[in-house]
């Protein structure tokens, strides 16, 4: 009978241990190196999604704050890339610790992109980020009327795609972070793409997101300028004069779209710096961007610590 009950108390243990460490493998899997959190945006799969390889499923990576300085302010970060690889690095990772240092919990979106995917799953991915950071705000510390995109490059049109185009979200629908407003409270467009129109669109970008011989109705629709209504959020722009691979005119016509529909705006043109300068840490003059940035967001009232 010791023996029996001896037998029966070690699988016991053993099973558990077997379940800690099954629970564990699993929450590793869901965080990086850096012990962040990697969340799947359709945890059962991804609307228009081919397969279940890691680049069919669009998710976000979370850079909170420590709790102490969070002020609830919250950025879904879209790293640039052509809309055919995604700049993690210096448009992703410096960017969710910058947003960190002044207490902004940031969320840094890797969405689908070519060949594997085109229009409309990029929209799809970005507007899903937003509604799943309004719908778990709570979770995050983070008020869901101060949640804003920002975007870089291709990542920057990605942005104002959010930012044009929009929904409250359906009150009906059985998943409950659809329900949710997919609409940014404000924007930040980095040395952005903006225009899918010729001569100032970035043909590369064009291509991977609507395809070699797109529709003219497309490139009308997702010429974000064009889009801008008085609903649009207010949005920071910057960009360099010597940029030859997305010419200034993009930031330029959106701005002006969004000073003709009275929407905030702000709008910075620096002389030099190349295209893909993330932070712009070695460039005396480009580097100004992200202090100018931090003051605009103060000014507009979304850096204030929650109550």
């Amino acid at each position: 009978m010791r023996d029996s009950l001896g037998t029966r108390y070690r699988l016991a243990a053993a099973c558990l241990l077997i379940v800690a460490g099954l629970s564990e493998q699993t929450l590793s899997a869901n965080r990086n190196a850096a012990g962040r959190e990697r969340l799947l945006l359709w945890p059962q799969g991804a609307p228009l999604a081919t397969g279940k390889h890691e680049y069919d499923k669009p998710s976000i990576e979370i850079y909170s704050p420590p709790k102490n300085s969070s002020n609830g302010c919250a950025v879904v970060v879209c790293p640039g890339g052509g809309y055919g690889h995604l700049a993690l690095g210096h448009e992703g990772d410096a960017i969710g610790k910058w947003f960190n240092s002044f207490g902004v919990t940031a969320f840094i979106l890797r969405y689908r992109i070519a060949p594997h995917y085109h229009h409309p799953a990029p929209m799809l991915d970005v507007q899903r980020a937003i509604r799943t950071v309004r719908s778990r705000a709570k979770q995050w510390h983070v008020d869901p009327a101060r949640i804003g995109v920002m975007g870089f490059s291709a990542g920057g049109h990605l942005a104002s795609t959010a930012a044009t185009h929009f929904d409250k979200g359906n009150p009906h629908a059985a998943d409950p972070i659809d329900r949710d407003s997919c609409r940014p409270d404000f924007a930040i467009l980095c040395y952005p793409v903006v225009t899918m129109t010729l001569p100032y669109t970035h043909r590369g970008s064009r291509r991977n997101l609507l395809g070699k011989h797109p529709d003219a109705k497309l490139v009308e629709e997702f010429s974000n300028e064009k889009q801008v209504t008085k609903n649009t959020p207010p949005t920071f722009l910057f960009c360099t004069n010597a940029d030859r691979a997305v010419p200034a005119e993009n930031s330029v016509l959106f701005y002006l779209a969004l000073r003709k529909a009275q929407v905030p705006a702000e709008l910075h043109i620096f002389e030099p710096g190349r295209h893909g300068l993330g932070l712009a840490p070695n460039n005396p003059a480009v580097s100004a961007w992200p202090g100018l940035c931090k003051t605009w967001l103060k000014g507009r009232g979304v850096l204030k610590v929650s109550k």
